[in-house]
């Protein structure tokens, strides 16, 4: 339900130089939008940080007038409009100290389904594309949502397949709801609406797709989800940006490894062996780490796991031992203990991470699987 506290909180929002951080530096101080737009003109130095500068454009009428528009344009376009200082944005992402103060949502999202946020390069291969379906695949019988950005490419395929094994799916946009980029996806995000998922955004309708945008959006993306899958990425890659936010939000992150030759596994690469991110050795294990319940009944993997058989070398074995026995041991109490230099040890804990025996944590912990 549209109150006052939406008109105030759009036009706050729309002043200069009050982002999310300072708006809600502002709502501590006096309690309510509508108390900051009255008040903080006029009693700003009672907030640390805001000088006459950013309390000077609090309560320009234009920025109400505007604010009375995007209310009128969000009734008229079925648009929710979510406020963080009033709880009313999705839990996980409430969490995030940078989540945004404003939420405008078209469509349904399920807050009790468990989010998993899937990205991934514009350029995928058949290799992502393979992982993408043999993943959605093997997780239909499960209730979750999944989160992407719309974008071409690996988004694209997330939200597709989400919508073909009847999955709900979010996609968060990098601009208003006055437009849909990239175009040629308008299609698609209908059918994300009429299967029961959700169009999100952060972004106004007077706010177009800039550049700068999309990595402002990836903040959301990874905010939204306890785990975030990287499935193919290059050096500086955009998912490389979302995997950092998921990182500082202290949430999984998991990336499809591939050869270092492959531009687009590069990235995924660097995340695993910088220890930003857990290496997918199967689906089955990658379902596990998700708190995903496997189904009853033997599923065909693109990664098939290979339990039964693995034989560690010597050196495997000793550090495997010393992991098993010392759950979260850091790379610098393993070393001690092993008596092996770090740099001969990451190696091979890349291995065993490949071969589904060994998690990693941020900070350099690691687990035994």
């Amino acid at each position: 339900m549209i109150s006052e506290e939406h008109l105030y909180a759009i036009a706050l929002r729309e002043c200069s130089l009050i982002g999310d951080i300072n708006f809600s530096k502002l709502i501590r101080t006096f309690g309510s939008a509508k108390d900051v737009w009255e008040k903080a003109g006029k009693e700003f130095s009672k907030i640390g940080g805001i000088g006459r500068k950013i309390a000077s454009d609090i309560g320009n009428p234009a920025h109400l007038k505007f604010a009375e528009q995007e209310l009128k344009f969000c009734e008229e376009n079925n648009i929710q409009i979510q406020l963080r200082h009033c709880n009313e944005i999705p839990f996980l992402l409430n969490e995030c100290d940078d989540a945004p103060a404003i939420l405008y949502q078209k469509g349904r999202f399920d807050g009790s389904l468990k989010t998993i946020s899937i990205v991934g390069t514009r350029n995928m291969t058949p290799y992502g594309k393979q992982f993408i379906s043999d993943f959605f695949a093997e997780t239909k019988a499960y209730k979750y949502v999944s989160v992407s950005g719309l974008a071409l490419g690996v988004d694209k395929e997330v939200h597709e397949q989400s919508i073909h094994h009847r999955i709900p799916t979010i996609a968060v946009l990098a601009h208003g709801f006055h437009t849909l980029y990239p175009s040629r996806n308008k299609k698609l995000a209908e059918r994300i609406l009429q299967e029961g998922g959700a169009l999100l955004t952060e972004f106004n309708s007077s706010q177009k797709p800039d550049r700068e945008n999309f990595i402002q959006r990836n903040r959301i993306i990874a905010g939204l989800s306890p785990a975030v899958i990287v499935v193919e990425t290059a050096f500086g890659g955009g998912s490389i940006s979302t995997a950092g936010f998921a990182n500082s939000y202290n949430r999984d992150v998991f990336a499809l490894p591939g050869k270092i030759t492959d531009q687009y596994s590069q990235g995924c690469n660097q995340l695993i062996v910088q220890h930003k991110a857990s290496a997918i050795s199967t689906i089955k294990g990658l379902i596990d780490f998700l708190g995903l319940r496997q189904p009853e009944g033997k599923i065909e993997e693109l990664f098939p796991s290979c339990e039964s058989d693995i034989k560690l070398s010597d050196n495997q074995s000793l550090i495997y031992k010393c992991i098993a026995d010392h759950p979260q041991i850091s790379l610098d109490d393993l070393a001690e203990k092993i008596e092996l230099p770090s740099y001969k040890i990451l190696p091979v804990i890349l291995d065993l991470e490949l071969l589904g025996k060994v998690k990693s944590f941020s900070g350099r912990q690691f687990t035994a699987i």
